[in-house]
């Protein structure tokens, strides 16, 4: 079984991630950040694992502790449960729409961390959730998962489908990379 759990505790947030990259989507989200909830939900029910998130974060300062620092250990967690990335697909790319909206996601788990972001947002905020938040957490997630990432949106007028289709193309770009096709690590280098 690929799975982790890893906690981290600062002054400003105290976490606890678990995924298993062979579950059923079962989820489990607790951040404080309504928003941020649904969209780690969809995270996990799109990416086909089991995913716990708990997270009481300095939210009396405002949410970008708790948003960067969940994309932090969500990184680690994905980089343990992938271990030697042997016989993975290693790369996905999706588009996934949204009503009016249309996000792109395409990534490799090179072991070479890098995020190219390519969105803008109409409102600052949705819900309690930061709109700029989004950038930042997967910014910490690719750099912590060892992950190329690149996401952008395509179009769309309203933040929450724009930001809930990034999730998912995330989401599904990633189901299939991290899908076991073989044995080896498909790397010339023999490694990743």
């Amino acid at each position: 079984m690929r799975t982790a759990e890893i906690s981290r505790k600062t002054k400003e947030t105290d976490i606890q991630i678990s995924v298993n990259l062979d579950g059923e989507s079962k989820v489990s989200i607790d951040t404080g950040i309504g928003f941020f909830d649904h969209m780690l939900t969809a995270f996990g029910v799109h990416s086909g694992i089991n995913l716990s998130v708990s997270c009481k974060g300095d939210l009396n300062v405002d949410a970008h502790h708790t948003v960067e620092d969940t994309g932090i250990v969500l990184g680690q967690a994905f980089a343990k449960a992938l271990g030697d990335k042997a016989g993975i697909n290693r790369y996905g790319t999706s588009f996934i729409p949204m009503d009016e909206s249309l996000a792109f996601c395409s990534l490799d788990i090179s072991g070479r961390p890098f995020l190219a972001f390519n969105a803008e947002f109409n409102d600052e905020k949705t819900g309690e959730f930061d709109t700029c938040l989004t950038e930042e957490f997967f910014r910490a997630f690719a750099f912590n998962s060892g992950i190329t990432l690149h996401i952008r949106k395509e179009y769309g007028k309203n933040d929450h489908h724009a930001i809930e289709a990034i999730f998912k193309a995330v989401a599904h770009a990633l189901k299939d990379a991290i899908e076991i096709k073989g044995e080896n690590v498909l790397s010339t280098k023999g490694v990743l």
